[in-house]
């Protein structure tokens, strides 16, 4: 057997799952998971009003533990396996009892930000709720794919709770409801959204695996009842997908703007005699980039320095548009504008201590090549009694083409000529000395000398 086959069946026994997997049994526990009865209404009701909390009070540890226990993957696991399976009753089923968890986790969400003391200056985690983005749309997908892995496995493990923290479909949920409670509709439309994201790329990846699986299909009495359950799951599957598809091209087009917008914002922060403080993206099919700039005004060749800079950073320049304000009519908090300042001072220190670096280092070069002239003086004159003067200098050669070659010049000074040999012998020491290939060594008798 050659080393490829051996390869092949190796690999083929680590990621072969067929005796690991049992579809009935999921799909039991899938049927049996989906009802809004019993103890799962009083572990949503639970879970929404710790959900709340955490959100209410920016703490990421109370609202993981939300997560935990919410009971809302059970439905939408279910619609995934209906399609999947052509199960037209499990789907009405699914549906209507995920319509019945969202309605009463909205109205519990409301009612606690209604009557909820705390009102947090900056609830960045309820603002983290509002904007989706590509990120949630793989996680969502590849969470979805691991739960209903792991629910066909016979041995279970913890995936399910790790799937429930990933895909976290109880905090928008909890955040449209402070959103209802405010009467914000960014708060509101924002959060369900990212709660539909999840709830759509969960039961894209449930129908993928529940057919990569095999599970078994719904046998149905009549071939005609048979036929028009196909066609319905059809559509329905593709009501789940097209939609999915154009809002993960939609996103990942917004996350790569976001991504550009924060670059060229990082790269001209401190431009000129001001600062930009801050940017906005507007949403729809012509996203405008709004960039806020304080200090002195801008010349038209500033203007276009920034212009060509976003060029570069992948922005639409025709959807650019630079606000200018003085810096006393900016309307942000002055721990904001000393921020910005402090930044600005912070970055003209870098940019002068790289400069020091730079010629300390130049500086060090230099010295390091310094000549120890006195030195070598005495060296030449013990080996070379009849030399009296020595002058060593850098200098360049021209040639007849006019290029210019760096060289540098030693002139010796004698009462009688040195011999071509000694000349010789006289350069390719101090070639050797200096560690310099390009000294030339020119002999000069000193007539004065008797």
């Amino acid at each position: 057997m050659s080393f490829s086959s051996r390869y092949k069946k190796w690999l083929k026994g680590v990621v072969y799952i067929g005796d690991q997997i049992d579809t009935e049994d999921a799909a039991a526990k899938i049927r049996s998971g989906i009802y809004f009865r019993g103890p799962n209404v009083w572990i949503l009701a639970f879970s929404v009003i710790i959900a709340s909390v955490g959100l209410n009070v920016n703490s990421t540890a109370v609202i993981i533990g939300a997560m935990l226990i919410s009971p809302l993957m059970g439905p939408i696991i279910g619609i995934g396996l209906a399609m999947g399976t052509s199960d037209t009753k499990l789907l009405t089923e699914s549906l209507r009892n995920l319509l019945i968890m969202v309605s009463v986790s909205l109205l519990a969400a409301s009612f606690y930000f209604l009557i909820s003391p705390l009102n947090l200056v900056n609830p960045t985690e309820l603002m983290a709720r509002t904007r989706p983005s590509i990120y949630d749309v793989l996680i969502a997908f590849f969470g979805g794919l691991a739960g209903m892995l792991e629910s066909c496995r016979k041995d279970k493990g913890t995936v399910i709770a790790g799937v429930a923290i990933a895909t976290a479909l109880m905090p928008p949920l909890c955040t449209a409801g402070y959103g209802l409670a405010k009467l914000n509709l960014r708060f509101f439309g924002g959060a369900m959204l990212l709660f539909l994201i999840n709830c759509v790329f969960i039961i894209l990846a449930t129908y993928i695996m529940s057919k990569y699986l095999r599970f078994k299909d719904t046998e149905y009495a009549s071939p005609a009842v048979t036929k028009r359950t196909r066609t319905l799951m059809t559509l329905a599957i593709l009501a789940v997908t097209v939609p999915s598809l154009w809002s993960a091209a939609v996103m990942i087009g917004e996350n790569n703007l976001e991504r550009n917008v924060q670059a060229f914002i990082a790269a001209n922060k401190n431009f000129s005699q001001g600062y930009i403080y801050d940017y906005s993206i507007s949403s729809g099919k012509d996203r405008k980039v709004d960039i806020f700039y304080a200090g002195s005004k801008l010349s038209e060749d500033e203007i276009n320095a920034l212009t060509l800079s976003a060029s570069a950073h992948g922005i639409d320049v025709s959807r650019l548009n630079i606000n200018e304000s003085d810096l006393g009519s900016v309307e942000k908090s002055t721990d904001q504008i000393l921020r910005g300042i402090y930044e600005r001072a912070e970055d003209d220190l870098a940019r002068k201590e790289a400069e020091i670096k730079k010629l300390e280092k130049e500086l060090g070069e230099i010295k390091g090549r310094e000549i120890n002239y006195k030195r070598i003086a005495k060296e030449i004159r013990y080996s070379y009694p009849d030399i009296q003067d020595i002058s060593i200098g850098k200098g360049a050669a021209v040639d007849d083409s006019l290029n210019v070659k760096a060289q540098t010049i030693i002139l010796t000074k004698s009462k009688k000529p040195l011999s071509s040999d000694q000349i010789q012998k006289v350069e390719e020491w101090l070639r050797l000395r200096l560690e310099d290939t390009t000294a030339v060594v020119h002999n000069i008798i000193d007539k004065n000398s008797k």
